[in-house]
């Protein structure tokens, strides 16, 4: 039955990159003769994406134990046709909630047939130095799990002739629903600024401008995920919330990547 998928396709959407790297790992792991990649970070679809005889990888970020809005809005346009898909999504080690479970709700309602799932760990949007919340991950021991998933995953097709079965996940639906969103974004220490623009060119969701030699943040726009704070090469953008000791006081104990496949 392998032989019917020999390409695999990974769909995310990674500010941060930890769901971006978690889905290539797996995909190495599955090992199709020929890969494709659609990454939705910076930008949506502009015309339907049809997936159908590949093997489908979709990563996507966890924010507040939901999937991340902006994922879902710019995979709107992708479809499958009962094609294989592995749901991933990465946490920073709070917990996943419902984003899984909203994840496989969706991927069938846009035709696709989910055939395992995974829940892996990633550095926290809020996480800092003082206060590290999953600090450094996904790491090399999230990535062999990564691999070593894939490479079930490769195995669960090559052996599924009959049908993989039902997938179940954990969460619960009607999904969490959050609070309202806190007027609280990331801020740039002018000081330390040297106006290079990397901040806004790698903000996913083109929050951040350079207005009149100052960097500007829309609040409004703004979806928290730090890429900017994380990856300013002088270290000039600053997000500081209580939230990040709260988290680091109660959800700093290393947690494991979590694995579904179908109940046969």
């Amino acid at each position: 039955l392998f032989m019917e998928y020999t390409c695999s396709h990974l769909i995310c959407f990674s500010p941060t990159r930890s769901s971006h790297l978690i889905g290539e790992k797996i995909m190495y792991g599955i090992g199709s003769e020929r890969t494709g990649k659609t990454d939705l970070t910076y930008e949506g679809l502009r015309k339907p994406l049809r997936i159908r005889n590949e093997i489908v990888v979709i990563a996507v970020p966890v924010y507040g134990g939901r999937v991340a809005a902006t994922a879902l809005e710019r995979m709107e346009l992708v479809r499958g046709e009962q094609t294989p898909a592995v749901l991933v999504v990465v946490y920073g080690n709070r917990d996943y909630d419902d984003a899984l479970l909203e994840l496989k709700d969706w991927s069938v309602a846009h035709g696709f047939c989910p055939i395992a799932a995974g829940a892996f760990i990633g550095e926290h949007s809020y996480s800092r130095e003082h206060f590290p919340i999953a600090a450094h991950r996904p790491d090399g021991q999230d990535l062999t799990e990564a691999v070593d998933f894939g490479r079930k995953i490769r195995h669960l097709v090559e052996t599924g002739a009959e049908g993989w079965g039902e997938l179940v996940v954990k969460g619960n639906y009607p999904y969490k629903v959050n609070g309202p969103k806190t007027p609280q974004t990331p801020q740039t220490d002018q000081a330390v600024c040297t106006l290079c623009g990397f901040c806004s060119e790698i903000c996913p969701v083109q929050a951040i401008s350079v207005q009149e030699e100052r960097i500007v943040s829309s609040a409004e726009a703004c979806i928290k995920c730090c890429a900017c704070v994380k990856q300013c090469p002088v270290h000039a953008r600053i997000f500081n919330t209580p939230y990040t000791e709260m988290l680091f006081q109660k959800f700093s104990a290393r947690r494991a990547p979590e694995l579904f496949f179908p109940q046969r």
